[in-house]
């Protein structure tokens, strides 16, 4: 039998609310990571006339790598190889190749916690131990090499994110590099989550490789560049692990979309469109940072980057999911419960994604202020 594993319980709050919509009501979803802006005019362009001209068999784009390997010189300063890119179904796969060519079923991942919910559920579904370190507003919600450095026994692995789902948390370059230090010398690899680079509205993204080379690097086109429906990713894997990286992605997952790999192409050079989404996203996060406090949730994780507000509930509820389940029914928005992101903690946290237009946006804020002043007062 397999292993046991926690499932999404925003997939289940959201359910709710399509049946919700179903019936005719109006719903606004905040639950989910996934840009409301579709993928760059250009990049739906190329895609019909590929479709027009090719039968799209199993491929793996050859141009794409290469135009990646640009990507990592232009906006961080590393040089890479082709060789060393898996083109994947999404990072859920990178991240699935990453594991299973790197560490074997008994070794011991470390991560944050909050986090996302599928580093601990991949990990245990592979047969490895997930460590989850708790994380809090102390620390920014994230990881230090300090932490890492009193780790008895060190663990064989750890998982980063910055900007981190669900705190939108960015680490610092001087975070990152201590992080790679102490990891270097105690012999713990790192896989290094960058699907939320580009999406930054208070520091720069670093990546991890400007400090690690031999990093393991999972990236995305589902969230800055629009293209969640895609399903296409990257893992950029270390030279002594790159052909084992694509043996495993290519048994494990073929290849991904064609359609998607020619689309992503165009996409990569789209900066002027794909930037105005990021000015739509700061938009909207500038009116949740100003909102939420007046209706008392003023504890919340530095959203320094990515799409997502975490904020404490404990005034409130201490019940993450009932909340969510509760606000829906009553005013038609969808968050997603912290216990997704944190078993320990979660049920006193919510999540809002601000990946949504503006108008929704401020609706949202107009539905939820009364609910909330009207709970504050029970």
């Amino acid at each position: 039998m397999g292993v046991d594993i926690d499932p999404f319980h925003a997939i289940s709050v959201s359910k709710i609310a399509h049946d919700l919509k179903a019936q005719g009501r109006s719903i606004i979803h905040m639950e989910f990571g996934q840009p409301s802006t579709g993928a760059p005019a250009r990049a739906i362009e190329e895609a019909k006339k590929i479709l027009s001209a090719e039968s799209l068999g199993y491929w793996e784009s050859a141009p794409l790598k290469k135009r990646l390997c640009q990507y990592y010189v232009d906006t961080y300063g590393v040089s890479v190889r082709p060789g060393q890119i898996a083109i994947t179904a999404g990072a859920s796969a990178a991240l699935v190749s990453a594991l299973a060519c790197r560490f074997s079923a008994g070794d011991t991942i470390a991560m944050a916690r909050p986090g996302y919910v599928s580093y601990r559920n991949t990990v245990k579904a592979l047969g490895m131990k997930a460590l989850e370190l708790d994380c809090g507003p102390e620390n920014r919600f994230s990881l230090t090499a300090e932490r890492i450095a009193t780790l008895d026994p060190a663990p064989d692995g750890l998982i980063i994110a910055s900007p981190a789902n669900p705190t939108g948390t960015i680490m610092s370059g001087e975070e990152l590099s201590a992080l790679a230090s102490v990891c270097r010398e105690r012999g713990i690899a790192i896989i290094s989550d960058e699907i939320y680079h580009g999406l930054s509205y208070t520091r720069r993204t670093h990546s991890m490789l400007e400090f690690e080379p031999d990093a393991f690097v999972i990236n995305s086109f589902s969230k800055y560049f629009s293209m969640a429906g895609w399903r296409l990713g990257w893992l950029l894997a270390p030279d002594a692990y790159a052909d084992k990286a694509a043996a495993y992605t290519g048994i494990l997952f073929l290849t991904a979309p064609s359609l998607a790999q020619h689309a992503a192409l165009v996409a990569l050079d789209e900066t002027v469109e794909l930037q105005g989404h990021l000015e739509t996203y700061r938009a909207n996060r500038s009116l949740l940072l100003k909102a939420l406090p007046q209706m008392g949730l003023d504890e919340i994780a530095p959203p320094d980057g990515a799409f997502y507000v975490y904020a404490n509930i404990e005034r409130f509820s201490d019940d993450s999911m009932a909340m969510c389940k509760e606000i829906l029914t009553d005013t038609g928005v969808v968050l997603a419960p912290g216990i997704d992101f944190d078993p320990e903690n979660g049920h006193r946290y919510i999540r809002f994604s601000f990946a949504v237009s503006t108008a929704e946006t401020r609706e949202a804020i107009a539905r939820l202020a009364p609910w909330f002043k009207a709970r504050a007062r029970t």
